[in-house]
């Protein structure tokens, strides 16, 4: 997850039911913290390069912690290196990584020679990203993105496809950012999971930030979720327990 979206950006599935619970949601976990400062998507990234933990909290109270080390990746363990490099093997023209976060993906196509660019909404995590020796540019990933219909691959990596809430919507923006034949390579949720729509919100041991909606996408729900975007499901792999969608344009 490493891409905070507007707070009152809700999906047009279940938009109602998530503002009817934004309130309580605020009044019920509040006293979670200590204090209450606005914790940003640049808070978070300079605590997980910090080795900082971070939390999810949804609204039923379950707090879990964020993959921080996976996000960095200096010390992701060896079932998240080698998820990483397989994600990445199908990706061998020019990838653009939606939600690029720190940029481990990022840069790890620029080294081996891919033409890859990140986006994300964070300044610390471009930042970090160019760092890295990637290429980033700052910008809502839903707004109008550099060679849109020329790119060869598009990553929603790290449950990227539930940023803003729809998935549905974005899997749409990435069919037309890549060209016919082109790829859209996302890291689903596992079998266990259908499709959920929800609100969340990052959580530290002294801040919060606001409530935001999010998507889980499901091994059984992506596709039909690939169909309706106009996209063909090319494959489902479980890979170290983490599972990969790849979808083609015709």
């Amino acid at each position: 997850m490493t891409q905070l979206p507007d707070a009152e950006q809700t999906t047009q599935h279940e938009g109602p039911t998530l503002h009817s619970i934004h309130d309580a949601a605020d009044n019920e976990f509040d006293g979670a913290v200590e204090s209450f400062d606005a914790l940003t998507a640049d808070d978070l990234f300079k605590r997980a390069e910090a080795g900082l933990p971070c939390w999810i909290r949804d609204t039923s109270g379950v707090r879990r912690p964020l993959p921080v080390e996976r996000w960095m990746g200096w010390t992701a363990s060896a079932a998240d290196r080698f998820a990483d490099h397989a994600l990445l093997a199908p990706c061998t023209g020019p990838t653009l990584d939606l939600g690029c976060g720190p940029g481990r993906l990022t840069a790890a196509l620029t080294a081996r020679g891919v033409s890859s660019l990140g986006v994300d909404r964070s300044a610390t995590a471009v930042a970090m990203t160019i760092r890295r020796g990637g290429k980033a540019i700052r910008q809502d990933i839903f707004d109008t993105l550099p060679d849109a219909g020329r790119w060869a691959h598009v990553l929603l990596a790290d449950g990227n496809i539930g940023i803003g809430g729809d998935p549905l919507r974005l899997l749409c923006k990435a069919r037309d950012l890549i060209a016919a034949g082109g790829t859209v390579i996302t890291e689903i949720d596992p079998p266990t999971t259908a499709l959920r729509y929800e609100l969340v919100r990052w959580e530290t041991d002294t801040a919060v930030s606001g409530w935001f909606p999010w998507a889980s996408v499901g091994t059984g729900a992506i596709t039909e979720l690939a169909a309706a975007a106009g996209l063909h499901m090319e494959s489902i792999d479980d890979i170290e327990g983490r599972f990969v969608a790849r979808l083609r344009k015709y």
